[in-house]
């Protein structure tokens, strides 16, 4: 293998490439990034079993060939050098030459190391920003609990009669829930979980891409799919599945309210500052009077109060929140107001974009029940 390559386009392969690697590799080889140099391209792909990342960029190739190489240490370097990029396999070395650097890297056994998943079949195109956007709203919802691995995913359901495609994730406090129209999928109706970190990254990856395309798993293939111009990822989907959010999502309300957002964050975050329990509640009352009153605090400790407008239909209410939860609701939300929807003080609020329609966030948030 012997090539030269642009700088800029080598540091975005591996980066891309880089992003998958596992923190704690099964096996050693899989600590690597594969170099498959053929024609007027470099191919970049990590895989570790369950995610893997592969994308091409334009090369003079004088010699094909394939290399493997320990991936953290590549994307150091890269992040390091200027100029363009030599790299010539010699051996069981990897020769790296930019500007006045040298380096003669060690390489790890090619014949161990794993053949790459084969992609799924492109079931529909989606727009790239659109499928971020969509994929960071409900990653607010997704779990960190570990001993339950399903509610660590992002669920997606396709509805072919409906011609869209639905993200949904919940950790048990909240629900998030995101339509996009997918009107030209090839698919029949179906959903899969897909591990939340890793979507979140691949989607992150192709943000700037006018289209992506997808492929659900199906029942002969546990692989999720995202594949854009010159990269493509795929990831295996977890086994079981998330509630369903149908159910969840009230359709009839006591109270509505509207609250300009980032007056809302801006005194939510200052309420919540005397807390000294990370998850302590603060108490918000709607009025009659269109103010939105904020507590935060206990008699034995530091209390806080502040208020903001609102506009209230229903009577009067109050109503606790875990306010890091309200929080990653609001920032999730893309409009400048947030519509409250209230049943009682009890039961779910749900939180929408005000003036949204029923594709955009809706996110359900669980109260917390106050002490007398």
């Amino acid at each position: 293998m012997k090539l030269t390559i642009d700088h800029a386009d080598f540091a975005a392969a591996v980066s891309y490439a880089a992003r998958s690697l596992p923190a704690r590799p099964p096996a050693p080889v899989l600590a690597g990034l594969l170099l498959d140099a053929t024609g007027d391209r470099l191919r970049v792909s990590a895989f570790d079993y369950e995610v893997s990342a592969d994308t091409t960029a334009p090369a003079t190739v004088t010699e094909n060939g394939r290399a493997l190489i320990s991936g953290r240490l590549l994307a150091d370097i890269v992040s390091t050098i200027r100029g363009d990029v030599h790299l010539e396999r010699t051996g069981t070395r990897l020769m790296l030459r930019a500007g006045s650097a040298r380096f003669n890297l060690p390489l790890l056994p090619l014949e161990e190391y794993p053949a790459l998943p084969e992609p799924g079949a492109t079931a529909g195109t989606l727009a790239g920003p659109a499928f971020t956007e969509a994929v960071a709203q409900v990653a607010s919802a997704v779990s960190k609990d570990e001993s339950l691995p399903a509610l660590t995913g992002i669920g997606l359901s396709h509805n072919s009669q409906a011609g869209t495609l639905t993200l949904y994730a919940t950790d048990r406090y909240r629900f998030a829930v995101r339509t996009l129209p997918w009107k030209d999928a090839d698919l029949a109706d179906t959903s899969a979980v897909i591990p939340g970190r890793a979507l979140i990254d691949a989607a992150k990856a192709t943000a700037d891409d006018t289209t992506v395309d997808l492929a659900l798993p199906t029942s002969g293939s546990g692989l999720f799919t995202l594949r854009s111009e010159h990269t493509t990822t795929t990831i295996r989907a977890l086994e079981g599945e998330l509630p369903k959010y149908d159910a969840l999502f009230p359709t009839e309300f006591a109270q509505t309210a509207t609250v300009e957002i980032a007056a809302l964050k801006a005194a939510a975050q200052r309420v919540a500052l005397v807390s000294t329990k990370k998850d302590a509640p603060i108490k918000l009352t709607f009025t009659a009077d269109s103010t939105l009153v904020l507590e935060g605090g206990t008699d034995d400790d530091a209390q806080a109060v502040d208020n903001v407008d609102t506009s209230l239909t229903g009577g009067e209410l109050t109503i606790a929140f875990n306010p890091a939860f309200l929080l990653d609701g609001l920032n999730a939300l893309t409009a400048e107001s947030v519509q409250f929807d209230f049943t009682s003080p009890t039961k779910p609020a749900v939180l929408r974009g005000h003036g949204s329609d029923d594709q955009a966030l809706r996110y359900l948030l669980m109260p917390i029940r106050l002490s007398n």
